[in-house]
């Protein structure tokens, strides 16, 4: 066969792969929210799957590498928005910028796809080591390089109570699982009724069910729990100030700011509240330094005899030097402040500069102090009858810092966020999607005053029981019963996760072992000349 038709048979194939790798990435993108198709995400890895068949390990990385790309350049679009419209960056530096994230994101797709076509080559089974692959790195990219604990395949399902309650045992780890090894068993499944010669995956087809019916077993019987009555319930009012971003830490519109919180709150607490939850940064100068605004704060509470909960930028000196934090005060009835929650995981390039010293050129894209330092330890603010754990922004995405908070004596998660910056995009419903986790794997309720929206109540089943609309002034009241601060997965964390880390990395050395075995191996990801 000539070079020119074997260039061409060549083009035809790596066109028939890369197709079926984006078509994947689309289905993933699509069971997120908006627009939130979760039902695709039990099928969307099938393409990716065929695409796969008889590859080299180089080309399935290249195969799942596609197929991330391709599912992050969507889900992630919103960070255009924050880059060009609140960042100031020309187009020029924010593409680059958010193609290199996605790029990072797809890297971990690339090296399930990767492992699993390795394992395949040795005699390990596809369904077993792509579902074990995929939860491992996706946790390794929750903490490597500070992490990024976002849009994972469980999240998509976060309104589907009855599978999802099993993440008080493994997380959203064990949810991803199902979802991987179900794709693989239709895969397979298809193959067979298509005449390919495949066996029908029987074994696993019959693992799969056991799975998914004591999933579902264990669901409906959790949901069907009654919450514990022992704890008073806590009566809360979620303010949602809708202040826009562009004017946000303007000193010329910090008057009318609190006088739109103060307006909302008294509407709010009409019926009587016990805990009042302004968004982060809603107060928008330094709390603990402004006599005037600061007194105004603490009558509301008196006035509204309640606990006042609300976010402002916060200060205090370490070794010496001045340290600026982003923080959430806590006001008693009586207008004594309570205590103070200071944000624990910051945001790369929103809060501080990764390696300042050295990238002086950047700017951060939040207006706002100077850049912020983590806060030391979890600290729960008491209000009398109900210990919360505050967590501020995108911290709530991190489920190891729910848990340190719960452990610590936290029966009520509060999240403040601003997602103001998010625009009006996908980005606040994903940022809730994901939220709804934290509930379920402490066994602790979650309330969410956000700035702009999504303001919501989540119980602890996750199920979320009142939300405003984005970029309205409002507010939502209701009745939050404080949570058991009992599951599995408060005791043993990530280990689940960890063994998937160790038995990918056994996979690996077997490999690479075996690598001679897998050097004989016909490579029909191309065709032979």
């Amino acid at each position: 066969m000539n070079g020119p038709i074997s260039f061409s048979l060549l083009k035809e194939l790596f066109d028939r792969r890369g197709l079926l790798a984006i078509a994947s990435g689309i289905l993933i993108a699509l069971s997120f929210p908006n627009p939130g198709l979760s039902f695709l995400a039990w099928v969307a890895l099938i393409p990716l799957l065929i695409a796969m068949e008889d590859s080299s390990p180089l080309t399935a990385f290249r195969i799942g590498l596609t197929s991330g790309i391709t599912a992050y350049a969507f889900i992630l679009y919103w960070l255009n928005i924050v880059f060009v419209r609140y960042g100031h960056l020309p187009w020029s530096v924010s593409i680059p910028v958010y193609l290199l994230l996605v790029l990072w994101l797809a890297m971990f797709y690339g090296l399930s796809t990767w492992i699993a076509r390795l394992g395949e080559l040795v005699g390990i089974k596809t369904a077993i080591t792509l579902p074990v692959a995929w939860v491992a790195f996706d946790f390794i990219r929750s903490f490597l390089f500070s992490g990024f604990a976002w849009a994972m395949l469980g999240h998509s399902q976060f309104r589907t109570l009855p599978l999802i309650q099993i993440a008080d045992l493994a997380g959203v780890y064990g949810i991803t699982l199902l979802i991987v090894l179900a794709n693989i068993v239709l895969h397979r499944a298809l193959r067979a009724v298509s005449g390919a010669g495949v066996p029908y995956p029987v074994k696993s087809l019959v693992v799969l069910l056991i799975l998914l019916v004591a999933t579902l077993f264990y669901g409906f019987s959790r949901l069907n729990i009654p919450e514990s009555t022992q704890a008073k319930p806590l009566r809360v009012a979620l303010i949602q100030g809708n202040i826009s971003q562009d004017v946000k830490w303007s000193p010329a519109f910090r008057e009318r700011t609190v006088d739109t919180y103060e307006r909302l709150t008294r509407e709010a607490s009409k019926g009587g509240v016990d805990l009042i939850v302004w968004p982060e940064s809603a107060v928008p100068f330094f709390f603990q330094d402004d006599p005037i605004q600061g007194d105004r704060i603490r009558s509301l509470a008196r006035e509204m005899n309640a606990c006042l909960l609300f976010g402002s930028p916060a200060h205090e000196l370490r070794n010496g030097k001045s340290t600026f934090l982003n923080s959430a005060f806590m006001i008693s009835p009586s207008g004594e402040t309570l205590g103070r929650a200071d944000k624990l995981h910051l945001v790369p390039l929103g809060e501080y500069i990764p390696l300042g010293k050295f990238l002086t050129f950047i700017n951060k894209l939040v207006v706002g102090i100077g850049d912020f330092s983590p806060g030391e330890r979890a600290t729960p603010l008491d209000t009398g009858n109900t210990k919360l754990g505050i967590q501020v922004c995108y911290e709530v995405i991190f489920p190891e810092l729910a848990r340190q908070y719960v452990q610590a004596g936290a029966r009520v998660l509060v999240a403040i966020t601003n997602d103001a910056w998010f625009g009006r995009s996908s980005a606040p419903y994903q940022h809730l999607a994901i939220s709804t986790f934290r509930a379920i794997e402490t066994r602790t309720p979650l309330i969410r005053a956000a700035n702009t929206g999504v303001t919501a109540i989540v119980d602890q089943n996750g199920h979320i029981r009142t939300m405003t609309n984005l970029f309205v002034e409002a507010y939502r009241t209701g009745e939050v019963q404080p949570g058991s601060g009992k599951s599995l997965y408060l005791t043993i964390g990530d280990a689940p996760a960890w063994f998937c880390v160790l038995f990918t990395a056994c996979v690996a050395l077997y490999a690479w072992i075996n690598r001679k075995r897998i050097a004989t191996q016909p490579d029909t990801s191309e065709p032979n000349p």
